[in-house]
């Protein structure tokens, strides 16, 4: 049959889009990083010169990077005074690790996702899988910078009230374990506002626990945060009013029998909280853009980490909710219902 042109040039148009943004995500990632989104937040138009006063970089550089933001119209230019201006707007999405709306660490994952290209060939001839630990630091660090803003935002303030009478028992004092929790940042939002309760983080990573430990340190939390290696299958405790898997559930290569320790580890009464992807098993459904980046991000990371345990199934992180409700009732958590979403998670509470 013949070409459509119009649809092709169409859609040539959107494959150079998506080539540019691949590039302009380094200049992302290095603004960043060198804290320049941070320098420009609210300090009105600046000219080249000014921001390398201000940060101590070199002018040239930052004039070609200061170029490539605004040919993607990140910063704005005023071309009388040869000055950059971050509309406040945009710095409360690159500038502000606090802020629940920031999103750069996406950027710093990226460096270590196109880091694993070569293995990933390999992993699609073969079948094996590339190991959480295979990746550079930028992936740990990326992921922990790109969550933190979304539990910050709503893992108290929204998640846990939506847990039936999981906010009372942690006011009064609870025991909780944080499975697959990294950096321990989740662990940790919910020890500062519940400091009646006792919080363990649990990780395979022991990098990534080495960090946590720190981060808790400097925070002064070691009294009632406490953070060590072990899998999901096997951390230790009984009792746990509350049981959390933030966005790790589909990493796991045996998540059937994370769910089954898990219930085996809860106490009379207590609860799973198991946040993953909000995305479906339905391809079609995931056209858009939070959908393009968790799927294919399971492509690089998600789907390979699971492969890399060898154990009996590998989800990817869209296997959907009926999917992960079967999961959790053939593991004894009979008890299940969609507690909270958001336009990237989708929250459930899991019971016996």
């Amino acid at each position: 049959m013949p070409v459509d042109e119009d649809r092709m040039m169409e859609f040539l148009e959107r494959v150079v889009t998506d080539g540019g943004a691949a590039v302009a995500g380094l200049c992302t990632a290095l603004g960043d990083r060198l804290g320049l989104y941070t320098a420009m937040a609210g300090a009105g138009p600046m000219t080249s010169a000014q921001l390398a006063d201000r940060t101590g970089l070199q002018e040239r550089y930052l004039r070609e990077w200061l170029a490539a933001q605004v040919a993607g119209e990140y910063v704005e230019y005023d071309a009388a005074a040869d000055s950059y201006l971050l509309p406040d707007e945009h710095a409360a999405v690159l500038a502000d690790p606090d802020a629940p709306t920031y999103c750069a660490g996406f950027f710093t994952m990226l460096q270590a996702l196109y880091a694993t290209e070569d293995a990933l060939m390999e992993a699609f001839r073969t079948g094996n899988g590339v190991g959480w630990e295979e990746h550079s630091g930028a992936l740990f660090s990326g992921t922990a910078k790109f969550f933190r803003p979304g539990y910050t935002g709503a893992l108290v303030p929204e998640w846990i009230p939506a847990m039936n009478g999981t906010e009372r028992k942690l006011a009064e004092g609870a025991e909780v374990a944080d499975v697959g929790c990294g950096y321990g940042y989740s662990t940790m939002l919910m020890a500062e506002a519940y400091p009646q309760s006792r919080f363990h983080g649990f990780d395979f990573h022991a990098p990534s626990i080495e960090q946590a430990r720190r981060l808790a340190q400097e925070k002064g939390m070691g009294d009632r945060v406490s953070f060590d290696v072990a899998t999901a299958q096997d951390f230790p405790g009984t009792a746990y009013d509350l049981i959390t898997f933030f966005d790790c559930l589909h990493d796991m290569g045996d998540p059937g029998a994370a769910l089954t320790h898990a219930r085996e580890a809860l106490a009379d009464g207590g609860s799973c909280m198991i946040v993953e992807p909000n995305v479906s098993a339905d391809v079609t459904e995931n056209a858009h853009p939070v959908g393009r980046a968790v799927v294919s991000a399971s492509v690089a990371v998600c789907l390979p980490s699971a492969l890399a345990q060898h154990g009996p199934m590998a989800m990817g992180n869209h296997a959907g909710e009926d999917a992960m409700r079967d999961l959790a009732d053939r593991a004894g958590l009979h008890h299940w219902r969609l507690a909270a979403e958001s336009p990237v998670n989708r929250v459930y509470a899991a019971s016996r």
